[in-house]
């Protein structure tokens, strides 16, 4: 068994030993006491101050000084043990490991510091909400059958009408459109978003998937009849919407959704159904539960 042997030559010492021996640390004020095998596993500037080939400085306590930040010291002993290391969330961090593993020069923990940070810059430039266009029926299945989340589509194509539009209806197709945007950007962590604007089934409609399978629609879209003339008219039941929207998050587990839950979610999009079929409709509806609201708090 080889003997350690210390040399203290003008203040500083030349360390040699056996791997299993152990050495303490002083790295910029924090501690560390490791084995001179550790130390010397890897091809690094290590090696090289605890090999004897460097004069490494030392406190009349025996503890190793190195004039360097100690924050990340730990993590550069843990790769140097297991060869891996789990490095830091942030940029910053992650930028002051690579720091750490260049002076070291622990060329494989640098590497993998720098690839960090390339794909880091690139995710922080990525959009935070992505919605996908629809460029073919084949596309959307693979689309909605490879996601996990719940899924929803607007299908919106002002040009599949075979008559005028009543008055409202441009205002209403803007206003399923801003909704449209409105419930991505709050739910794109947990739905995915798609909008159709080729196919030539309907001029606007709204269809909510669930573990990839069709659950329920919302059609935007009726015919009216004028003295003369039919027109297509475009509605936007917001109501109706968010209600639909709120049921497919019950899809997010990957187990079946609660059926008593469900029922109560259906009955009342059921029972409501009668009051998005126009916008007066809606409205009378509306007034009826006020009065029925009313007249209950007096009795």
């Amino acid at each position: 068994m080889l003997k350690s042997e210390t040399k203290t030559m003008s203040g500083k010492t030349v360390i040699k030993g056996n791997p299993s021996q152990y050495v303490k640390l002083n790295v910029g004020g924090c501690l560390h006491y490791t084995t001179i095998g550790t130390l010397t596993k890897h091809d690094t500037m290590l090696r090289a101050m605890f090999s004897g080939r460097m004069e490494v400085l030392s406190d009349s306590d025996g503890w190793i000084l190195i004039d360097r930040c100690g924050k990340h010291f730990g993590a550069i002993l843990n790769f140097l043990r297991d060869g891996n290391v789990s490095l830091p969330e942030s940029s910053k961090e992650i930028a002051e490991l690579y720091a750490e593993a260049k002076y070291y020069c622990i060329a494989e923990l640098a590497e993998s510091c720098t690839q960090a940070l390339a794909k880091k810059e690139r995710s922080d430039h990525d959009p935070i909400c992505k919605v996908p266009l629809i460029t073919s029926q084949k596309e959307e299945e693979l689309l909605i059958s490879s996601t996990t989340k719940p899924a929803i589509k607007l299908l919106i194509n002002r040009h599949n009408n075979k008559y005028s539009y009543t008055t409202t209806s441009d205002d209403n197709l803007l206003k399923n459109i801003e909704l449209f945007d409105k419930l991505s950007l709050w739910y794109s962590n947990r739905v995915l978003f798609l909008k159709d604007v080729i196919s030539t089934s309907e001029i606007c409609c709204w269809v909510f998937y669930g573990h990839g399978k069709k659950v329920s629609e919302v059609c935007c879209t009726s015919i009216v009849y004028a003295t003369d003339k039919k027109h297509t008219k475009v509605e936007c039941p917001e109501a109706r919407i968010y209600e639909e929207t709120l049921n497919i998050l019950l899809y997010e587990n990957r187990n079946a959704p609660d059926q008593e839950l469900m029922q109560v979610t259906t009955r009342g999009a059921v029972s409501g159904m009668s009051s998005y079929t126009s916008d007066e409709e809606e409205e009378r509806s509306g007034l009826d539960r006020l009065r029925s609201n009313k007249s209950n708090n007096q009795a």
